[in-house]
């Protein structure tokens, strides 16, 4: 996951090199947005809104905010099933259970 946000991060800030760049919006974005945006837009498999998230914010706080979202994903889903945080994370990757 990191690894395609640094990939992200390294395509936006060349594409912000080029001439006739856009105007940015007015409206700034905060990390939680950018991370909102960035997760369900790699679920859709949608380069073109992860690449645009990825450059809202920094790639630390970027990767800070996925963090979060996924802490509180995985509390929702254990709060839910009645499983623990722990149960819960290992079954979304595929391990086996400890």
């Amino acid at each position: 996951m990191f690894g395609s946000i640094r990939e992200a991060w390294g395509r936006f800030s060349a594409g912000r090199r080029t001439e006739g760049k856009q105007e940015r919006e007015t409206r700034s974005h905060n990390l939680f947005e950018a991370a909102a945006t960035y997760v369900s837009a790699c679920a859709e498999d949608d380069q073109e809104r992860m690449d645009e998230a990825a450059g809202w914010v920094s790639p630390e706080a970027l990767s800070f905010g996925v963090n979060e979202l996924a802490c509180r994903a995985v509390i929702a889903l254990a709060r839910e099933r009645g499983e623990s945080p722990r149960d819960v994370a290992r079954g979304l990757l595929g391990l086996p259970a400890v």
